[in-house]
């Protein structure tokens, strides 16, 4: 039986990253996505949604994405931080790029986690699979339940991550995009880093990067 995930969107961050809580309606248990900042309102927002939860998935290691890491970390008993294990430097060197943009930010912690690609997070009955989308950075990450996939900043509505900072590879943004993520079902909704919801469908016929 398929499960209907509880999903809610709080934009975070002076860059307005979109943080998503991902709660399993039956046992309660949650995951939080990009916590770009704002730790209290996260909080106050799985409170409210009547969940625990028990696992920090960072999509990447940009400061803009992880910025409510710490706030977390030292909030929620029990939370396990995860990253991949090849944007462990960025996350390490987050305060640099933040500094260089003159934004405030407060050093992650060390990731409890470090991700390969492959493996499966269970929440509850919820089990997210994490599939490695490099190109916006070495170690990004989408994260994909049946029927949606949380792309940081890979896959975005019309558009896809830029490629321009350190690490960045556009040849091979692209190539993860149309060989990882182009090929779930048409009807899976994306669930970028920034901006509005699109699905596979849409991109796949609209988005003119993928054409």
């Amino acid at each position: 039986m398929k499960i209907k995930p509880i999903i809610r969107r709080i934009p975070t961050g002076p860059l307005d990253v979109n943080c998503y809580i991902v709660g399993c309606p039956h046992s309660h248990e949650a995951v939080i996505i990009d916590p770009g900042g704002h730790g209290e309102k996260i909080i106050k927002s799985i409170q409210e949604l009547d969940l625990i939860a028990v696992a920090l998935i960072d999509t990447h290691g940009h400061f803009d994405h992880i910025g409510g890491n710490a706030y977390l970390m030292t909030h929620i008993d029990s939370l396990r931080l995860y990253v991949h294990t090849s944007d462990l430097q960025y996350l390490r060197n987050a305060r640099e790029h933040a500094d260089y943009w003159s934004m405030q930010f407060e050093d992650s912690p060390e990731p409890t986690d470090l991700l390969q690609g492959g493996e499966e997070i269970i929440a509850g009955d919820l089990r997210l699979k994490i599939i490695h989308t490099p190109g916006h950075s070495p170690g990004g990450i989408s994260i994909y339940l049946p029927g949606h996939v949380f792309t940081g900043d890979a896959l975005f509505e019309g558009s896809i991550g830029r490629t321009d900072l350190p690490g960045g590879d556009y040849d091979l943004l692209v190539s993860s995009i149309k060989k990882k993520l182009l090929c779930l079902p048409g009807e899976t909704i994306v669930h970028p880093g920034h901006g509005p919801e699109t699905t596979i469908s849409e991109e796949r016929r609209k988005n003119p990067f993928l054409q």
